[in-house]
C-alpha cells in the first residue's frame, strides 16, 4: 500500500502571453498555465494567444456580472402554503443578510429565486463571494438561513441544504439564464489580413463554419444553453493548472460562440454565463501560490472595484 501514487502528474505548458482590455484588466498581456493530457491544445491556443496581439486591444474581456449559488428546498402541507413563505421571504433580504454575515464576512446575499413543484418550495439565493469561488461558503450561509426560515415559518418542513436548483456542476438551463460563478463575454475583431495569415482562413469561412457546427450542430444535438466547439477543454486544463475545481467545467462548457463579418474584419464572442474560479484555491495549499497570483487575480480586481473583498 505505500507505494500507491499520491498524486497524478499531468503534463503542463505555459501559453501566452495574451493580450487584454476590458472593464477588469486593460491593455495587459498575460500568460495562462494549461495541465492536460491533450497535447494538441497548447499550441491552438497558442495561435489564439498570436492572434491577440496583433489585434488593438487584443481581446476584450467584460465581466458582466458574478455570483454564486446554493438552493434548499422545503416541504409545505400544500402549495397554496408554499406561495405565501416564498412571498415573505422576498420582502426579507435586509434580514437575510444579516443572518448570513453571522456565517460569513464576505458572502453577501444578492438575489433569491424560487420555484415550486407541488408541495415543495425550492428557493435559490444568490451571493458574491469576493476573492472566493465560495461553493463552501454560500453552502454555509445557506445552512444558517434554513433554521431562520424553518423559525420564521413553522408550517415549512426542512428538505435539504442542496435542492438542485443552484446547480452545481450540473449542464442546465437556470445556469445559463441565471449566471453561476463569473458571466463573461469576451470579442475578438480580426481583420482579415491576421485571419488569412495566422488562421488560414477567410472572415466568411469562419462565420459559415460557426454557423453551420456550433448553432445549428448543437442545436440538433440538443444543447442546453450552448452553442460552442470545446470550451471544456481549455477550462479543464486552466482549472488543474491553478487548483480550481475541476467539476466546474461541467457549467463551465456552456457557452455560445458567434462570429459575423463586417467591412473585411471577422468578429467573433464568446459568452460564457458559469464560469467558476477563485483567486485563492487549492493551489495555495500546495504551494503554488505564484501561479494563483498571475492567473486568477483578475476576477479579484473586479470584485474589489465593486467594493467586495
Amino acid at each position: 500500500m505505500t507505494d500507491q501514487p499520491l498524486y497524478a502528474p499531468i503534463p503542463l505548458q505555459w501559453v501566452g502571453p495574451l493580450r487584454f482590455s476590458g472593464n477588469v484588466i486593460d491593455g495587459e498581456e498575460v500568460s495562462v498555465p494549461l495541465a492536460t493530457y491533450e497535447s494538441p491544445l497548447w499550441p491552438s491556443v497558442k495561435r489564439g494567444a498570436k492572434v491577440s496581439a496583433f489585434v488593438d486591444g487584443g481581446i476584450r474581456a467584460t465581466l458582466v456580472d458574478e455570483r454564486m449559488s446554493r438552493s434548499v428546498y422545503f416541504r409545505a402541507e400544500h402549495a397554496g402554503a408554499a406561495l405565501a413563505a416564498a412571498e415573505d421571504l422576498r420582502t426579507r433580504r435586509e434580514q437575510m443578510q444579516e443572518v448570513v454575515s453571522g456565517a460569513s464576512r464576505f458572502a453577501r446575499l444578492v438575489d433569491l429565486h424560487v420555484q415550486h413543484a407541488g408541495n415543495l418550495l425550492f428557493v435559490r439565493f444568490e451571493f458574491t463571494t469576493g476573492d472566493a469561488s465560495g461553493h463552501n461558503m454560500v453552502t454555509l450561509a445557506a445552512d444558517h438561513l434554513m433554521p431562520w426560515i424553518l423559525q420564521l415559518h413553522p408550517e415549512l418542513e426542512y428538505g435539504s441544504i442542496s435542492g438542485n436548483f443552484c446547480s452545481d456542476k450540473k449542464a442546465t438551463a437556470v445556469n445559463g439564464i441565471l449566471g453561476r460563478g463569473k458571466n463573461v463575454v469576451t470579442e475578438l475583431t480580426i481583420p482579415r489580413r491576421i485571419v488569412q495569415r495566422l488562421l488560414k482562413s477567410t472572415p466568411e469561412a469562419i462565420a459559415r463554419l460557426n454557423t453551420e457546427k456550433n448553432l445549428i450542430g448543437t442545436t440538433l444535438a440538443g444543447g442546453l444553453r450552448s452553442a460552442n466547439a470545446h470550451y471544456a477543454n481549455m477550462l479543464l486544463a486552466f482549472y488543474l493548472a491553478t487548483g480550481q475545481d475541476a467539476a466546474n467545467i461541467v457549467e463551465g462548457s456552456q457557452g455560445i460562440t458567434q462570429a459575423r463579418c463586417a467591412t473585411g474584419t471577422c468578429t467573433s464572442p464568446a459568452t460564457c454565463p458559469a464560469s467558476s474560479s477563485a483567486r485563492w484555491a487549492t493551489a495555495r495549499a500546495r504551494g503554488w501560490r505564484p501561479w494563483r497570483r498571475t492567473c486568477g487575480g483578475w476576477a479579484a480586481r473586479g470584485a474589489r472595484a465593486r467594493g467586495q473583498r
